[in-house]
């Protein structure tokens, strides 16, 4: 019976405070997907890398990278010319339509090659360098780190050199190719000052906004105490609205991204496809946010007044009471999610794992408390009596439902035989044509033995019917 002593009710002023401290918390959250996403795609070289690995294992993505070499070979080399100077005099004019058809030929090995492990490599080592480059210029630098002509470029010159090996013209068109080739510009130094600032900003940004957010739930649960339920289901659904609010503007941002930068309706795929690989972090940080909610929204239910909440708190009680079981069972379930299945990139991070497993066990804690209040008699060993005598009584029910089951199961096969045989004629009878009372007995009785040798009724049930069937002939006699 539960003995739960009565809540103190918040005024309705502490009410409203709570609310929207509950509600900018909430706020606090969607924009810190945003920053989390941000600082581990921009600013983790390892995050960095794999992005761009997945970005050329994308054949819509590899298209456009091959189109984009073939255009850096044909801009910065004299293709013609260098097949010119390669011909005997005779056949110089022909360098021109050898060129042109060596485009055609270039773009299908090109790509070709970009699928092949070697290209993907030296693609992603680029990227890994321009990334380091990059990090370590926003960090302030140093003796060892400077730009080219005052930029931080992605260098995709190796690549192109590998390139030109596939159309077999690679050794002539590498002397002559220029140093500004295939590179892709990612910081100017006019810019670096400014960069710098942002780099400050977001390294820090989600620490800080995770922490604003937090506290600003613990002041709601602080100052409205009666309410503090309803505060963590309040703030369960913020998470829930904050992730899938921002896999909405995902979305929305990357149809503008689509439509702003293809210039042509070819374009449009690969951008595509870049901004779906480019926003994976985004995606998994909003998936983990509705995760979070709904762990909150469930013990926000486990801790209310439904019938079914109770009836869970009563049957855990005797466990919960107990802190070896309950934090036993809890480090097995944490230890399970944060080290083996790791769901959430939160869980694969020691500081977060850690935050996040003090706060499930402060709502064990929390939980624990209720039900030592709600159910004070709890006690384990009593508790599984009661289950074994419930669970006993269960097989007795179903046992004796079953046994009634088969017996007018047994009535019924008893009957259906003797209307099926009841217009054959009597071996004896009374000179009618109707059969004797003990021939008709015996013939229910050999039926019963068929039904039994049928295997239809087991030994117990043909006893029965048998007994009823002698029964009823006592009962006759005069």
């Amino acid at each position: 019976m539960s003995t739960a002593a009565p809540t103190p009710t918040p005024t309705r002023g502490r009410r409203i405070t709570a609310t929207v401290l509950v509600a900018i918390a909430s706020l606090l959250a969607f924009v810190a997907i945003f920053a989390i996403w941000a600082n581990r795609q921009l600013l983790n070289t390892d995050n960095w890398t794999q992005t761009s690995s997945r970005l050329l294992e994308n054949p819509t993505i590899r298209n456009q990278v091959g189109d984009y070499l073939v255009d850096q070979l044909y801009a910065n080399v004299d293709v013609a010319g260098e097949i010119r100077a390669a011909l005997p005099p005779r056949l110089q004019p022909l360098a021109a339509p050898a060129a042109g058809g060596l485009r055609s030929l270039a773009d299908t090995q090109i790509k070709r090659f970009l699928a092949r492990p070697r290209a993907q490599q030296a693609w992603e080592n680029s990227n890994r360098q321009a990334h380091l480059l990059l990090l370590q210029v926003l960090n302030g630098g140093g003796a060892n780190v400077s730009t080219e002509n005052g930029r931080v470029v992605l260098d995709l010159k190796n690549l192109l050199r590998e390139s030109q090996q596939q159309l077999g013209v690679g050794g002539r068109l590498a002397k002559v190719l220029p140093a500004q080739a295939a590179q892709l510009e990612v910081l100017r130094s006019d810019q670096l000052s400014a960069a710098q600032t942002g780099f400050r900003i977001l390294k820090s940004l989600p620490i800080v906004l995770l922490a604003l957010s937090l506290a600003l739930f613990a002041i709601a649960m602080w100052i409205a105490p009666g309410w503090r339920r309803r505060a963590v289901r309040a703030y369960g659904f913020g998470f829930i609205a904050a992730g899938f609010g921002a896999l909405a503007a995902a979305k929305l941002i990357g149809d503008e991204v689509v439509s702003s930068l293809a210039t042509t309706e070819a374009q449009a795929p690969a951008i595509h496809d870049t901004w779906v690989v480019a926003t994976s972090l985004l995606r998994q940080a909003a998936v983990a946010a509705v995760g979070y909610g709904a762990v909150m929204v469930i013990g926000a239910w486990l801790a209310g007044p439904t019938g079914w909440a109770v009836a869970v708190r009563r049957f855990l009680a005797p466990y919960l009471r107990e802190p070896a079981i309950a934090y036993g069972a809890l480090a097995a379930i944490l230890a399970a999610v944060l080290l083996w299945w790791q769901p959430t990139p939160a869980t694969r991070n020691p500081v977060t794992a850690l935050l996040l497993a003090v706060l499930v066990a402060l709502g064990v804690e929390g939980l624990r408390r209720q039900a030592a209040r709600e159910f004070p008699g709890s006690d384990r060993r009593e508790a599984g009596r009661q289950r074994r005598e419930r669970i006993k009584g269960a097989f007795a029910g179903a046992r004796e439902r079953a046994g009634a089951g088969a017996q007018a199961v047994v009535r019924q096969a008893v009957t259906t035989a003797g209307t099926a045989t009841s217009g054959l004629p009597a071996r004896t009878g009374n000179g009618h044509g109707a059969p004797a009372p003990d021939d008709e007995r015996l013939e229910r009785l050999e039926r019963l033995a068929r039904l039994r040798d049928a295997g239809t009724l087991d030994e117990a049930e043909f006893q029965a019917e048998k007994s009823r069937i002698l029964s009823d002939r006592a009962a006759a006699a005069p």
